[in-house]
């Protein structure tokens, strides 16, 4: 949002806030921009909506660069979820489906939706069971980190899936070590010895 400031408001009167926040009431637009020459600064149209509009006397660019700076911040917390495609066939071999199982796992674990498809070719569209099997098998090998968000639904040719990452990852126990012996078995804290001497 571009901001009027200083010779570019236009208004008679405005309602002014000071440097340090403080309101100085509604004053003629010439002794706004005094105030704000006096102390250097620009006089900033912050509310133009307003009756009088509301003018603040600050720094434009420092206060620009901060804007910026939090606008950036916020862009970079977000996180825009992708749909990543999977295509398998009905006649795939178990090495590809593993393959593809663990793309998906990766997809699923930066926390992007995989739509899963299988193409029938032909005649293969009569055997559509197949490729309903073929899906549920790649949904159970990613249970673990994905959930299925649409069940597998033929569409023409083929048979859609969508998988999406869980919404309760595994939690991890932070700062809890557990104390285990050789054997596996937890072990208890050393006693400390009452013995007198």
């Amino acid at each position: 949002m571009e901001h009027q400031i200083n010779e570019e408001i236009r208004d008679k009167e405005v309602r002014l806030i000071d440097a340090e926040g403080n309101q100085a009431g509604i004053v003629p637009i010439a002794k706004a921009l005094e105030a704000a020459a006096a102390k250097n600064l620009d006089l900033v149209k912050i509310a133009p909506n307003a009756v009088p509009p509301v003018c603040r006397v600050m720094d434009y660019g420092k206060f620009r660069f901060e804007q910026a700076k939090r606008e950036k911040e916020a862009r970079k917390n977000q996180h825009v979820v992708e749909i990543k495609e999977i295509r398998l066939s009905p006649g795939i071999d178990v090495n590809d489906l593993n393959v593809k199982v663990n793309h998906a796992k990766r997809f699923l674990k930066a926390g992007n939706k995989v739509k899963v498809s299988v193409r029938f070719r032909g005649r293969e569209v009569t055997h559509s069971s197949i490729g309903l099997d073929l899906l549920r098998r790649f949904a159970d090998e990613c249970a673990e980190i994905g959930s299925m968000d649409k069940a597998p639904k033929l569409e023409g040719r083929q048979m859609i899936m969508f998988l999406g990452p869980k919404k309760d990852g595994p939690k991890k126990d932070a700062g809890k070590k557990s104390r285990k012996g050789k054997s596996g078995k937890p072990q208890q804290a050393p006693k400390a010895d009452s013995s007198e001497s």
